[in-house]
This record gives C-alpha cells, sequence and structure tokens, in this order.
C-alpha cells in the first residue's frame, strides 16, 4: 500500500491515508489517456455547423431557361452549387455523428492513470473535512492559500495560474458557495470525477480523504471487477 498525508484546512499535517496501489500506483499511458480523452471530448460534441444543399434552399424548383436555343450553358435550376445563392456541395450537417464508444475498463484504466501520474507530481493533496456549516469565501481563500505552500506551488493561491478541482463526497451546497466565488476552482463529487475532468486541472484537493478514495476505489474497481 502506498501512504499520503492528510492535512487540515490550515495547511498542517493531521494524519496519513493508505493508497490503493491500483488507483494511485499506475504507470504512464499516454496513448490510452488520449483515446479516452478524446472519446470524451467527441460524445460530448454538439453538432451546430449546417449548410444547406441544393435541396434545401429555398427557390429554383424552376428551370431557368429552355433547354436549347438560348446560346447559354444548360441549368436546370438556379440553386445548383455553381450558382450564386445556390446550395452547398458536401458542406457540414447537423446530421454528422461524432459520438465514439468508450469501453468502461479503458475510461476506468485512464482515470487511475491520471491519479496515479498527478499522484507522483506532487498535484493530488487529501484535506479533512472543511466543516462549513455555512458558506464563507473567506476560509476557502485562506485554505488555498495554506495548501500552495504544502504542495509549493505558488500559483494555485492566486486566480490567474490557479486550476483547482475539490472533490468531495458529497458537494454540500456550503462547500459549493463558498468556492464559487474563486476562479479556476471546481467542486465536483467523487461520483462524477472522470479522465478529462481530471486533467483539466492542475492541482486535485481531495476533501474527506477517507471517505472520498473509497468511494473511488468501491466505484472504480467494481466496475473492472464486474463480469
Amino acid at each position: 500500500m502506498m501512504e499520503a498525508a492528510i492535512y487540515n484546512p490550515e495547511g498542517k499535517k493531521s494524519g496519513t491515508i493508505e493508497l490503493e496501489p491500483k488507483v494511485f500506483g499506475l504507470p504512464w499511458n499516454a496513448d490510452l489517456v488520449n483515446q479516452v480523452v478524446r472519446g470524451q471530448e467527441e460524445n460530448a460534441r454538439r453538432t451546430i455547423a449546417h449548410a444547406k444543399d441544393r435541396s434545401e434552399v429555398r427557390g429554383g424548383g424552376r428551370k431557368p431557361w429552355r433547354q436549347k436555343g438560348t446560346g447559354r450553358a444548360r441549368h436546370g435550376s438556379i440553386r445548383s452549387p455553381i450558382w450564386t445563392g445556390g446550395g452547398v456541395t458536401h458542406g457540414p450537417t447537423k446530421n454528422e455523428k461524432y459520438g465514439q464508444k468508450i469501453n468502461q475498463k479503458m475510461k476506468t484504466k485512464a482515470l487511475y492513470t491520471v491519479l496515479s501520474r498527478k499522484w507522483r507530481d506532487a498535484e493530488v493533496l487529501f484535506v479533512d473535512d472543511l466543516a462549513l456549516s455555512a458558506p464563507k469565501t473567506k476560509s476557502a481563500v485562506a485554505m488555498i492559500k495554506h495548501l500552495a505552500e504544502v504542495a509549493k506551488s505558488p500559483s494555485l493561491a492566486y486566480k490567474r495560474g490557479r486550476r483547482v478541482l475539490l472533490l468531495t463526497p458529497e458537494a454540500t451546497p456550503a462547500i459549493r458557495k463558498s468556492f464559487s466565488n474563486l476562479g479556476g476552482t471546481l467542486v465536483m463529487p467523487v461520483s462524477q470525477l472522470n479522465p478529462l475532468s481530471a486533467l483539466s486541472y492542475k492541482h486535485i484537493i481531495v476533501i474527506e480523504p477517507e471517505k472520498s478514495v473509497k468511494l473511488i476505489a468501491n466505484r472504480l474497481l467494481a466496475r473492472t471487477t464486474k463480469k
């Protein structure tokens, strides 16, 4: 098992936690992570762009002039793609489907891989329960500044360079509102964690680590062992 330090909101060490090697001890696999993340992005893609072809453009139902005898080139419709105002040939359509199937085992292992890489790079911090009974941005700012000293990352304390993902067993309204005013910070329930969201943020702060890590391991390991 792997051991990690747990800090309190003041940035002082308050204990340790045993980490599952299958979650935080995997080697980096760039090909797997790239395939899964690209699949997530494609599945979230909305097909908005749409160019009308000649059958969708209004008008052009009548032949502009007779076939022979005028001396002009023959045409059957003024909505032909070669006419100004005509349809578009091979343009983008809203019927395009970019979705990709991602196997659950691939997605799970990709998340393991990302968490392992971030753990090795000291970009994962474990923090005790915040014990926020009411929203308080001042407490959130103080905690981030203390953890920036622990992580030896000054950018963590400043809005311009901060990219922080806070994982909680349950995103309570008090926690959400406390961090909602902090730029570059997102509060997310552990159940919604995925490779793309983990990669999108520089640092990951795990709140209530005993419960959160257990939820991650139980949820993911159950999927990989499910027949």
